[in-house]
């Protein structure tokens, strides 16, 4: 009977609400959300999401209601939704990638939202929502009101009915449009009422972020980062004051940065380092233990640029955080270094283990954060990702051991570049390129499930035409691509007097890489190893919608 009463609330849409209890949130926001004797106000009582949800909603209140407030009313309203009609962990894990700004070359969502949803944004914008039945009908409401032609172009399946020319075959008796199959999806993936957040929002506590982390952080092109953060409490319970420092594993340089965070429902940390002209932005998960946070930090005009970042409390306990290099040859020897904290002093060889085949010969170096080692790879040893011991400090399946790099890919299948510059008002959206080495594993096929990632390797670049029309000329205007480094610069924006039809600098190409390692598999026609990445260059973000007192 339970049950049966449970699946009449979630067709009839009589889900307990979240009653709104800030004085803030209800001076502001019930003379339009009617408020009842249980403290719901309509709509906001029937949501959840994350804080740039929360964002995004309350700009389109300002924007298209007539909602007015101050800056510092706004951050405390996003805080409070953010907190207490927020997202559980694991809810907002599988979406955060949309936060973060990474580029996917292709989203995980069910196939039933391709047409109605993913044809105009990423599913991500779906997925960091959490509504009753009710309010995932009105969702579809509001986009026909404010987006008349989605009734057209997506929602109806353009007009098209099975059976129609070019219409998409599907079963006779499956007569809904793409949007009711899409909204009926997420009313069954995104309710409101979840178990995820009920034992969320029962077990949070207060977080305790203040003192010492350590960093590693890897940016595409640049290779491996080190270093320190300090997190001191700010002006309220949920902001912290943080003082970072950043070395370049490959370079040496430093860069140190302070800035302001604020962390939403006790584990979504969301922060501004540096100065207002050379601002990074910071989206990272606290752990459930509040023992590491794991994210992106990324800058840029399109937000291309960015580190992939992990934060660890730093402990009384040896720890291992990255190494110098990410794979070992078979039958070399070389030196590496070996970055984390506590280490001891007087370190040994034998303090050391990477496992059978893998000889530590002599330690170079070392200090409390940093041992640089010898090592001696035997010719024949096993294939594979091996732990790294120092004394009890171990990184599991941190380097690979390897004979040949077998093939390479470029990070990404797609990639996204903006033309800019030429007004002096819209700025380029540069592209980041780099090549990865992978062997081909203890099956001896490649393009396998145990083929081995051993990391970035230094390829050469070039471009080369992806022809899309006759007499296609795109490689000669669209921009330039180091051929060392992989940084691909686009052209300035604007009419072109040079091309036909003085047309714009747009145009998509193929991001070439090539690999002339003397650790090169050797193929039968003696040619280099080769990847490709289709690169298309569009023109800049013309128009953008923000309201400054929300978005800072």
């Amino acid at each position: 009977m339970r049950k049966l009463l449970s699946v009449v609330a979630f067709a009839s849409g009589l889900f307990a609400q979240i009653p709104v209890t800030d004085p803030l949130v209800v001076a502001k926001c019930s003379g339009c959300h009617a408020k009842d004797d249980k403290g719901n106000l309509s709509r906001i009582s029937e949501l959840r999401s994350a804080p740039e949800g929360w964002q995004q909603a309350l700009k389109r209140m300002v924007r298209l209601h007539g909602l007015t407030l101050s800056a510092d009313d706004a951050r405390k309203i996003v805080q409070y939704l953010g907190d207490q009609h927020g997202l559980a962990p694991e809810e907002a894990k599988p979406g955060i990638y949309y936060f973060e700004k990474r580029h996917l070359d292709q989203e995980k969502y069910p196939e039933v939202v391709r047409e109605a949803c993913v044809s105009c944004h990423p599913y991500g914008q779906a997925m960091n929502w959490r509504r009753t039945p009710k309010e995932w009908d009105l969702l579809v409401n509001m986009h026909i009101g404010y987006f008349p032609v989605v009734q057209w172009n997506s929602f109806t399946g353009s007009m098209r009915g099975p059976g129609a020319p070019g219409a998409p075959s599907a079963p006779a008796a499956d007569t809904r449009t793409p949007v009711e199959k899409a909204i009926e999806q997420m009313k069954k993936d995104f309710p409101l009422e979840t178990k995820e957040w009920a034992e969320w929002t029962a077990s949070r506590r207060q977080a305790k972020l203040a003192g010492r982390w350590l960093l590693s952080a890897t940016q595409p092109g640049k290779g491996g980062f080190i270093g320190e953060v300090s997190i001191e409490p700010g002006a309220t319970p949920n902001e912290w004051v943080t003082r970072s420092s950043m070395t370049s594993i490959e370079t040496g340089q430093t860069v140190t940065r302070e800035g302001k965070s604020v962390l939403y429902t006790g584990y979504s940390w969301r922060g501004r380092s540096g100065t207002k002209d050379n601002a990074v932005r910071e989206v990272m998960l606290v752990s459930r233990d509040q023992g590491q946070m794991e994210g992106r930090w990324f800058w840029g005009a399109y937000d291309e640029t960015g580190f992939d970042v992990k934060l660890t409390r730093a402990e009384e306990r040896p720890l291992i955080l990255k190494t110098s290099v990410t794979s070992l040859r078979m039958g070399s020897t070389s030196s590496f270094k070996i970055f984390g904290d506590q280490f001891a002093t007087g370190l040994t060889p034998a303090d050391l283990d990477l496992g059978a085949g893998v000889t530590v010969k002599r330690i170079l170096n070392q200090s409390r954060t940093m041992v640089e080692i010898e090592v001696e790879v035997a010719a024949k040893t096993a294939l594979g990702l091996r732990d790294i011991a120092v004394k009890r400090a171990v990184a599991p399946a941190s380097i690979a051991v390897y004979d040949t790099v077998d093939y390479i890919k470029t990070a990404t299948d797609t990639a996204l570049g903006r033309l800019g510059g030429g007004s002096g008002v819209f700025t380029k959206g540069f592209v980041q390129f780099e090549a990865i080495g992978y062997n081909r594993g203890l099956d001896g096929k490649p393009n396998t499930i145990d083929d081995i990632k051993l990391g970035p390797v230094k390829a050469e670049w070039s471009m080369e035409e992806f022809f899309a029309i006759y007499g296609d000329d795109d490689v000669q205007f669209v921009g330039a691509l180091d051929p060392k480094t992989g940084l691909f610069t686009p052209s300035v924006e604007g009419p072109n007097p040079k091309r036909k039809f003085s047309r714009n600098n747009y145009g998509d190409v193929w991001a070439v890489a090539t690999y002339k390692g003397a650790d090169a598999a050797v193929s039968k026609d003696g040619k280099p190893l080769t990847a490709k990445c289709y690169l298309l260059v569009t023109v800049p973000q013309y128009m953008r919608w923000d309201q400054p007192e929300v978005a800072q």
